[in-house]
């Protein structure tokens, strides 16, 4: 069996000067980078929005970022406009390998539906087909590393243990954006779910 390094959402808005940074995002990127030969597949996740996705604050009269919201598919928190398609704030972060890894999968195209997880939408239910692409390469064991920990990474961790992988987050090579103590929560969510935090 194979082994898969996910790397999710190193980009431009989630790194310092962005969008919607995260503190010292752009502090793991040597790292990934030097990661990537340890594993026999390495794929990027890229968040890529519509402009005026119903997850920004611009796009509800009244709201500010961070607020939160009802949505169809449950509790949504607003975000400033980010990772909007084609932008810069949308990029890879410069320094990033992109040329070893085997498959980029975009998430957050739906403009009704966010999407934190590489493996569905916030609905749960639509899948990105990301474990599709493991199962056929015979994947295993995942390693997630990126940004942020306590969202895009917690919920592609769960995620992905739910769907039966073995799965291990590396929070050296990740970065939180702790929201209301958002990272203890999302990390005993994630061992609750079986993922090892190394």
């Amino acid at each position: 069996m194979s082994n898969a390094l996910i790397v999710i959402d190193v980009q431009n808005d989630f790194c310092p000067g962005g969008a919607l940074a995260v503190p010292e995002g752009d502090l793991i990127v040597s790292g990934i980078n030097a990661l990537m030969s340890d594993f026999d597949v390495v794929v990027l996740t890229q968040d890529w929005h519509p402009a005026g996705h119903s997850s920004f604050a611009s796009s509800h009269d009244g709201k500010a970022p961070y607020d939160m919201v009802h949505m169809p598919y449950g509790p949504q928190v607003l975000w400033p406009d980010h990772c909007v398609q084609g932008s810069t704030g949308s990029a890879f972060h410069k320094d990033l390998n992109v040329t070893r890894p085997d498959l980029v999968i975009r998430k957050g195209m739906n403009p009704a539906i966010d999407s934190y997880s590489a493996f569905f939408e916030n609905d749960q239910t639509t899948p990105t087909g990301l474990e599709g692409y493991l199962r056929t390469r015979g994947v295993a064991d995942v390693t997630l590393v990126g940004l942020a920990t306590d969202f895009c990474v917690n919920f592609s961790a769960v995620d992905a243990a739910k769907l039966g992988f073995d799965v291990v987050v590396s929070q050296a090579l990740c970065r939180a954006i702790n929201l209301d103590g958002s990272l203890a929560g999302a990390r005993q969510g994630m061992r609750d779910a079986g993922v090892i935090l190394s």
